[in-house]
Formats: C-alpha cells, sequence, structure tokens
C-alpha cells in the first residue's frame, strides 16, 4: 500500500537516524495494511500521520556534581507521544544508549502497550544517557535531583505520570519523587515505582516478569498445552528477568538461564533465585559471582558466544522470555531457539526480537508474543498504583496479582480475537497492532483535531 509507504517515508526525512524508532514504526505500520483497507476512515482522518508525531517532544541539559567535586553533564528527555486514552505513561530509562530515537521508539510502543491493557492511560517514555551504574548513591541522588529540577514542570498526576525502566529502580524513583514534592510543594501520585512505605503498590516491582509468564501461559493454554515441567530460558538479570524467573517456578517450570552484559549463567538444577535476587538487587553484583554459591553452575562470558548470537538462545528449552534490552534475539538466535524446541517466546524486554527474528516466529506459527502485548503487566500494575493512589487505599498482594492476571488474559484475548477478525489467527503481532491502534484512532477522531 503506497499509503503506508508514504509515511514511512516521511518519517525518515523528518526524524533522521533514528533506526530503533523506524523499526517499531515499521513494524505497527506494516500491520495495519489490512486495518486501512476495511476502515478508510482511519485514512481520511490522517491518523497514522498523527500518531507517529509526538505531541511533545522535551530535551534538556542535566548538570550535577559527582563525588570529586567535578560538574558532570547529561541529556534528558521526555517525550509525550499520545494522550488520547489518559495522561502519557510510561517510564525513565537511565543508560549511556539512550537518545531521541530509542526513547522515541519506546513512546511509540508504549501507546499501543497501554491501549491494549484497557485503562486509561496514553503513552509516553523519558529518560537520559547517565550510566547508574559506578556511581555512588550521592552521586544518583545528586543526578536525580538535577534531573526532576527540569522534568517536575512537565509531569503530574492528570498529565504525565513516569514510571521506572533500565537503570530507574526504586531508589531512583525515590530521589526523584522527593524532589519533586519539594519543588511542586504537592504530595501526589506523580510518579509509580513508588516504594510501599509511601504510596506504591504491591506487585509493581514484579509486574513486567509476572505478566510476561502469564502471557505466556495464556498462549500455551489455547494451544492446549503448559509450562509445568518444562526447561525455559531468561535474558536479562534486572528486575524483568528475577521476576520472570519467580512466576516461572510458580507455574512450575524451570528456568535454567540469566545473563548480563558480560555473559551468562546456565544451572540445570534451575537458577537459584533468592542467590540472584541477593546478588543483583542487594549487592549489586555482576553474575560472576554466581557460580561462586553454585559450583554446578557454569558461567558463560560473552566472547565464548557463537559468532553473531546471543548464548541464551542456543541453550535447548520449551519457552524463551527475552527479558533484557531491544534487539538482542536476531535471526540466528530465533533458528537456534526452533531448532532446540522452543515453541514459545513471551517478550518481557520491549522490542527484543529483530524483524527477520519477529517474521520467522510468526511464520513458524509459534505461541509468540510481542513485547507491546507480553510485557504490558508493568504499565498495567503502574495504572493500578495511579489509582490507589488516587483513592487513598492499599490492595493486598493478591488483589493486584489477580487484577494483573486478567489484564493479561485480557491482552490475549484482543489480540489473538483481533489476528483472527483480519484472518492471521496465530499473529499476535498483527493483532496487537491492530487492536491498540484502533483504540487509540478512534478516541482521536471522537475528540477531534487536536
Amino acid at each position: 500500500m503506497p499509503y503506508v509507504k508514504d509515511v514511512f517515508e516521511y518519517l525518515r526525512r523528518s526524524s533522521p537516524s533514528q533506526t530503533e524508532f523506524y523499526q517499531a514504526a515499521e513494524e505497527v505500520l506494516e500491520s495495519l495494511r489490512p486495518l486501512m483497507t476495511k476502515y478508510p476512515k482511519y485514512r481520511e482522518h490522517k491518523i497514522i500521520e498523527r500518531v507517529v508525531e509526538p505531541e511533545r517532544q522535551i530535551l534538556f541539559r542535566i548538570n550535577w556534581v559527582d563525588d570529586k567535586g567535578e560538574i558532570q553533564v547529561n541529556k534528558g528527555f521526555r517525550i509525550e507521544f499520545n494522550s488520547a486514552l489518559g495522561p502519557y505513561k510510561g517510564g525513565l530509562r537511565f543508560h549511556p544508549s539512550v537518545n531521541a530515537g530509542v526513547i522515541k521508539f519506546l513512546g511509540f510502543e508504549q501507546i499501543f502497550k497501554n491501549a491494549l491493557t484497557g485503562l486509561q492511560i496514553g503513552g509516553g517514555k523519558g529518560g537520559s544517557d547517565f550510566d547508574p551504574k559506578g556511581k555512588s548513591d550521592n552521586e544518583i541522588m545528586r543526578f536525580c535531583q538535577a534531573f526532576m529540577s527540569e522534568l517536575y514542570r512537565h509531569i503530574g498526576p492528570n498529565t504525565d505520570v513516569p514510571a521506572g525502566d533500565i537503570g530507574v529502580g526504586g531508589r531512583e524513583i525515590g530521589y526523584m519523587f522527593g524532589m519533586y514534592k519539594k519543588l511542586a510543594n504537592r504530595y501526589e501520585g506523580v510518579l509509580t515505582g513508588k516504594s510501599l512505605k509511601w504510596g506504591g503498590s504491591l506487585v509493581r516491582t514484579e509486574a513486567t516478569g509476572y505478566g510476561a509468564v502469564y502471557f505466556a501461559k495464556y498462549m500455551l493454554e489455547d494451544r492446549g498445552e503448559t509450562l509445568e515441567g518444562k526447561k525455559c530460558v531468561v535474558s536479562g538479570s534486572g528486575n524483568v528477568a528475577i521476576y520472570t524467573i519467580e512466576k516461572l517456578y510458580h507455574l512450575g517450570a524451570l528456568p535454567v538461564t540469566c545473563s548480563d552484559s558480560r555473559g551468562m549463567i546456565i544451572d540445570d538444577e534451575g537458577i537459584d533465585l533468592e542467590l540472584l535476587k541477593e546478588l543483583k538487587e542487594v549487592k549489586r553484583e555482576r553474575l560472576t559471582e554466581y557460580v561462586k554459591h553454585r559450583p554446578n553452575a557454569k558461567y558463560i562470558p560473552v566472547e565464548d558466544y557463537e559468532s553473531g548470537t546471543n548464548g541464551v538462545y542456543a541453550v535447548e528449552c520449551y519457552a524463551a522470555f527475552p527479558s533484557a534490552t531491544q534487539n538482542e534475539l536476531n535471526l540466528k538466535d530465533a533458528q537456534n531457539l526452533l531448532n532446540n524446541g522452543c515453541v514459545c517466546v513471551s517478550e518481557g524486554a520491549n522490542m527484543p526480537s529483530t524483524p527477520e527474528a519477529v517474521d520467522l516466529f510468526v511464520e513458524k506459527k509459534i505461541c509468540y508474543g510481542p513485547g507491546k502485548a507480553a510485557n504490558a503487566g508493568g504499565v498495567a500494575t503502574s495504572q493500578l498504583e495511579m489509582a490507589q493512589n488516587a483513592s487513598m487505599v492499599n490492595w493486598t498482594f493478591e488483589e493486584v496479582d489477580a487484577k494483573l492476571a486478567q489484564i493479561m488474559k485480557d491482552i490475549f484475548d484482543t489480540a489473538s480475537q483481533t489476528a483472527a477478525e483480519f484472518g492471521e489467527p496465530t499473529n499476535l503481532v498483527l493483532g496487537a497492532n491492530i487492536a491498540g491502534f484502533k483504540k487509540v484512532a478512534d478516541a482521536m477522531i471522537e475528540q477531534g483535531l487536536v
């Protein structure tokens, strides 16, 4: 369809050198071809042209002082992409790889992910090229305070409600919330992922990982299969990976891998979850420490992986959970997974599979849960935190977990039914993209040209 191609070419001209954003946009735009044919109104209202452009892009400088007394300078971003369904909602990422293209890809994905939850939240994303690794708590505090000194002007509980992402956990949220409260002179639910001591929600820490496993569970149940007793591989060792592993154990599966930027662990007896939590959440140490406590486990450094592959996906498994970062799983990795018996891939990270890998999963009709559907549990529980803050109540762990499980079931059902409506019942990429886009597009049409 020339129309979709023309919009994509416009993006390349208007947003040069933003590779990740192009990748995210192309996946969605290609999926929308049958929708544009069936419902010409979306073309008439120029919804695609409007939705690929953020409503607001904020770029700012962050000055802070390190422990040596030296001034450091970083870039800060907040992309407020679409508010048709509610306040902008999406995480803040602190990582040296952050740039405008990365934040735009994440924000664009967030629009449709949030729409799929069925909750009243729009899409946005933000962050900085600041690297928390190797920094002291005082340095991180000073950076977070400097970051919020600008961001506070643009956010609010009914405007834009950031959360955490890579490099931003409870510690960073706490420092930013404290500065927001001081500058705005208001105690309100302007950030999610807060401590349970002052407005946070139970299950928020676990939600993205739990949700990815729930999504896999529903994909498999639809085919009469189960995770129970099955070997699974998980990439990453951060928040998403840890709680993916935890929920896999809850469902009777056996997770045998985790990884970081330097290498991976293979533990055939099953990843020691408590040890992993201690190393990564308490001591903040590298995975090389894991094998000192588990002598039967193996540590494989990145340089020992087969060239051009991620070693996690060379391990025999029934299901895989990419939970680290974008484009970590390429075509060769996808082929390795399929050759080793993998029948299910549920993405905990944002866009972790390359387009070629996605095409192969769809072609082979395995259970494939794209990130915007499978990892929506985190933002869904963020909205549940917002609801608790607004009503000044606290729900139990069991109540929130049950709501999360139901939200993930609803997302699977929506994506599956939409895929079937358009003639590809196993293609949840198509189903999720069309369902999320349609909900946002209909709201935009009803709200007029704003």
